[in-house]
């Protein structure tokens, strides 16, 4: 594996984490930390565009703003 493929999910997981505490913790955006983890996940990881598919169906509006980030100049390199 890559430094960048290692960078990437040490980032993900970071973020999956982040919005997992998040949930618990009243400061935090915790679900926006989750999906965005999970998109960066879902690159190299089947379990995580699988988790990522069910949170789109279920919230068709947020599945719009990842719809919207995926499309990101910035952010492209990361998600698929």
């Amino acid at each position: 594996m890559t430094t960048k493929r290692w960078i990437y999910r040490f980032i993900g997981w970071f973020l999956l984490i982040l919005g997992i505490l998040g949930m618990v913790l009243p400061v935090l955006h915790g679900f926006t930390f989750f999906v965005i983890g999970l998109l960066i996940l879902s690159k190299s990881s089947p379990w995580a565009r699988r988790l990522l598919q069910k949170v789109e169906t279920r919230y068709p509006k947020l599945a719009e703003q990842v719809e919207k980030w995926r499309n990101h100049p910035r952010l492209k390199r990361m998600m698929p």
